[in-house]
Order: structure tokens, then C-alpha cells, then sequence
């Protein structure tokens, strides 16, 4: 019975260590198997992480090689500019149409264009102009974030600096990399000139019609006098007419612009530029603008149902 009870001990005992080297030996194989699943994953990772690393090098080369052949804006500070990618554009534009290229421009210093005008152009195109250093960090990430949404760049958040680059060196294109050149040539101008210096450039070379350029040029074109006495309500529909000059003329009939320059008087009473009644002499000025009235003409009327007719 003894003899019995030992070859059952170790005939189980023997039973144990099978199961358990079984186990063992399929724990093996099975990690074995794991590591070669894994293996050409991490290949792939690797090669994937060299061609970001690639890419990156490529990308960095190129921004560098782009910022080199940049122009320097340090020139501006003492030198007007004698023409501008944008006039050079739109004349070579005329040319391919057949057309003689058109130029209207008279250089003006600050203090000769109307109070009126340049803040109608700062509360319209660039509120903070004095406060950033060339780019509207907010207002660019919001610009992104729109453009994501859309798949398509807009014009949203450029800054006077930022259009006054694209309108010097750049073309009118909206590619990503027209984008990051016009943020690097805002910041040599904020680097290079003083903040009036700026404005004071933009407003002699920004578009105002079909060869119309600087705000002297627009106030004549436009208005027949120069910018030194343009009013309140002339400049606010100068301002609107950016940054689409060509087809917010004011016989255009858009509403848009009408809109706008409307906007542009009540931001100037909101920061009191003006008072209630400038800001409603300039809102009525608008309209008798654009309706293609004179200041002096007065309104029609027409004869009461009552009233006898005229012999």
C-alpha cells in the first residue's frame, strides 16, 4: 500500500512539472513571437522619425536661406520708397490687358494729412497699430483657427505693419509662405522705424483705386481736395474703401462700404474722436455722399395730393 501511495506521489509529481515546463516553454514562445511582431514597428517608427528629422533640417534651411535674401527695411527710415511690389504688380496687370499703367501718388508727411483721416484709418485697419510690435497675436491666432475651419487663408489679422510689408516687397498672393514672410518683414520694419515712421509710409503707398496710391492721391481722386482737409466722414469712407479700393469705389453702390464707413464714425464717438454731433454731421455727410448729393443741394420734395400743380 506504501508502494502504491509513492508511484502515485510521483506519478502525479512527474504530471506537475510537464504541465508547468509546457506552460513555460509556450510563455517563451509567445514573448519570442511578441518581439518579432514588435520589431518591424519599431523599424517603422525609426524610419518615420528620421524623415520628420529630415524634413525639419530642410524646412529650417530653407527659412534661413529665405530670411538671408529678405530685404532690409533700416533703408525706410531716412529713404522713400521710389515704387512698391504692389505698384510694379498692378502696372505689369495693365500692360498684359493692353492698357497704360496708371500712377497718381504725392508723397505727404503725417502732419499734412486731417486728424480725422488717420484715426478713421488706425480705428479701421489696426486699433492697437501703437501698441503691438508688428503683429496682433490675438487676432493672428483667431485668423488660424478661421482659416482651419475654412481650409483657406483670409485676410484677417493683418496689422498696417504687416500690410505695409506685403505692399513694399511681397506679392498679393495668400500662400502660406507669402504669410511668413510678410510676419518677418513686419517685424525688420518694427525693428528698423518708428511707429509713425510707419504709418506715415502706409499712407503714402496703400492702394486707393485703379492707380491711385497714398492717401494724398485718394483725398484728390476722390474728393478733389488734399488730405490736409479731408473731414471726418471723407476719411472714414477713404478707410472703408481698404482693403478692396478698386471695387469699393464710392459710385460703386456697396453696401458694404456704406456699412463700414458708418461703423468707423461710431468707433470715433466710442473713443471720442468725436462728439455726438460731429459724429451725426459725419453719419448724414455719408449719406449725401454716396446718394451723389452736393453739400448745398437741398433734399427733394415732392408736391402734397392737395396741392395745385404748377401752371
Amino acid at each position: 500500500m506504501a508502494s502504491r501511495t509513492m508511484k502515485l506521489k510521483q506519478s502525479t509529481t512527474g504530471k506537475s512539472k510537464q504541465a508547468t515546463t509546457g506552460k513555460t516553454s509556450q510563455v517563451g514562445k509567445a514573448r519570442q513571437v511578441g518581439k518579432a511582431k514588435k520589431t518591424p514597428a519599431r523599424a517603422s517608427g525609426g524610419l518615420l522619425g528620421r524623415l520628420l528629422m529630415v524634413a525639419f533640417l530642410v524646412l529650417v534651411v530653407f527659412a534661413s536661406y529665405e530670411y538671408a535674401s529678405l530685404p532690409d527695411a533700416a533703408t525706410l527710415l531716412k529713404q522713400n520708397p521710389k515704387t512698391t511690389a504692389l505698384i510694379e504688380q498692378r502696372a505689369e496687370e495693365a500692360r498684359e490687358e493692353g492698357r497704360k499703367p496708371r500712377r497718381r501718388q504725392s508723397w505727404v508727411g503725417l502732419s499734412s494729412v486731417s486728424k480725422y483721416a488717420v484715426d478713421a484709418v488706425l480705428l479701421s485697419e489696426d486699433a492697437s497699430f501703437y501698441l503691438h510690435e508688428g503683429v496682433d497675436t490675438k487676432e493672428l491666432e483667431n485668423a488660424l483657427e478661421e482659416a482651419i475651419r475654412k481650409g483657406k487663408l483670409g485676410r484677417g489679422a493683418s496689422t498696417i505693419t504687416q500690410q505695409l510689408a506685403k505692399n513694399l516687397w511681397l506679392s498679393t498672393d495668400r500662400s502660406l509662405l507669402r504669410k511668413g514672410k510678410e510676419l518677418i518683414l513686419a517685424h525688420r520694419l518694427e525693428e528698423s522705424l518708428p511707429k509713425n515712421r510707419i504709418l506715415t509710409i502706409y499712407l503714402n503707398v496703400v492702394e486707393w483705386g485703379n492707380g491711385v496710391y497714398g492717401i494724398d492721391a485718394g483725398a484728390r481722386e476722390h474728393f478733389g481736395i488734399p488730405a490736409s482737409q479731408l473731414s471726418a466722414a471723407q476719411g472714414a469712407l477713404l478707410a472703408s474703401m481698404l482693403p478692396a479700393p478698386r471695387k469699393r469705389s464710392l459710385n460703386s453702390g456697396s453696401k458694404a462700404l456704406k456699412k463700414r464707413a458708418h461703423w468707423i464714425i461710431d468707433q470715433m464717438q466710442a473713443v471720442r474722436r468725436l462728439d455726438a454731433g460731429q459724429a451725426q454731421a459725419a453719419h448724414a455727410e455719408i449719406d449725401r455722399i454716396l446718394s451723389g448729393k452736393t453739400a448745398d443741394e437741398p433734399e427733394s420734395e415732392e408736391p402734397a395730393a392737395d396741392s395745385p400743380s404748377p401752371v
